[in-house]
């Protein structure tokens, strides 16, 4: 896994304390992982009494950002800090190179297939490098993509072809 390229806040208790706070904001499309954990949240940092929160788009347009912006800023707001500014950075874009094993693995358990590959690989099939993507409830390979926008942007839609049942895959970004 590519880490999400994290600008230099400075270490320091405050900071850790924050993204560990912020670690506990769900993605509000897919609950199951943090927008820490989804590498939205890219930086934390201090500039007087100001705490400067860096987030990154999973995709330029995002619905959720503006919930998102309003959860650090609701979190934040109750946990003492008086003053959220949160900047809006674009480059180098968001990826799905930057979620964890652990994250990938609660998707599936939550019924979305993970991301398979590397981002920039070739999406626009069903199968991935001569791999299916795999049903999140039976497990089989034998399946098809139904359409290339599942629930959201982000994600396509599949359907197995042994157990029939229609399920997402978060697409390589």
């Amino acid at each position: 896994m590519v880490k999400p390229p994290i600008a230099t806040g400075g270490p320091g208790p405050d900071r850790e304390r924050v993204m560990q706070l912020l670690g506990g904001i769900p993605d509000p499309e897919i609950p199951v992982i943090s927008i820490v954990e989804l590498g939205i949240v890219r930086d934390v940092a201090f500039e007087g009494e100001a705490v400067i929160v860096t987030i990154t788009p999973t995709y330029s347009g995002c619905p959720a950002m503006h919930a998102i912006e309003a959860d650090v800023r609701a979190l934040l707001g109750a946990e003492g800090y008086g003053r959220v500014e949160l900047k809006t950075q674009l480059a180098p874009a968001w990826t799905t190179d930057w979620m964890p094993e652990a994250a990938r693995a609660r998707l599936r358990d939550y019924g979305i297939a993970p991301p398979m590959g590397q981002a920039g690989s070739d999406t626009h099939r069903i199968t991935l490098h001569g791999r299916s993507v795999p049903c999140v409830r039976c497990g089989s390979t034998h399946t098809e993509r139904l359409s290339a926008f599942g629930s959201t942007a982000c994600k396509a839609l599949y359907r197995c072809l042994d157990c029939m049942e229609p399920f997402d895959y978060f697409k390589p970004i």
